[in-house]
């Protein structure tokens, strides 16, 4: 199963964007499933259904933290970090529709005041990008990591 896959796979289960996206990377991360989806659980529908930034580019930027990410303050390795994170934003910008902002990404295809989130059925899965958001971002992400040697 492609990354992809996986990550449309777990969507489908009901988790989050984010949870969806990272969880697919659980191996190569190496954290347990348990507290993956707590650390994730917060970024879905845009940080808490704020529509801000997209849980499943929160899910890339997650997954390359735990990977690639720095723990020097002021080390070089910080500005590689966020050229990274940028790239990818660049990236899934360009497969999502041109935004890494879930209320833009969304436009038209629900109400975005809903404050619950909807049960995951079929009619769900026709009237929003979510499902297509989320694996395009699992194989934006496996892409880059490959070419970066990281996976």
């Amino acid at each position: 199963m492609t990354k992809a896959e996986l990550a449309r796979s777990y969507f489908e289960e009901g988790y989050n964007c984010c949870q969806a996206v990272v969880l697919a990377f659980q191996e190569e991360i190496g954290i347990e499933k348990c507290l993956l989806l707590k650390m994730a659980s917060s970024f879905g529908g845009g940080f808490g259904r704020l529509r801000e930034v997209c849980g499943a580019f929160s899910g890339i930027s997650i997954v390359v933290g735990a990977l690639y990410g720095y723990d020097d303050a002021m080390g070089e390795k910080k500005a590689e970090h966020y050229a990274l994170i940028r790239e990818l934003a660049e990236d899934f910008k360009k497969v999502n529709g041109g935004s890494i902002i879930c209320r833009e990404l969304l436009a038209g295809s629900e109400s975005l005041s809903a404050e619950n989130p909807a049960v995951r059925s079929v009619e769900y899965k026709h009237k929003r990008p979510c499902y297509e958001i989320v694996a395009n971002s699992a194989n934006i992400l496996e892409t880059k990591l490959k070419e970066k040697g990281i996976l």
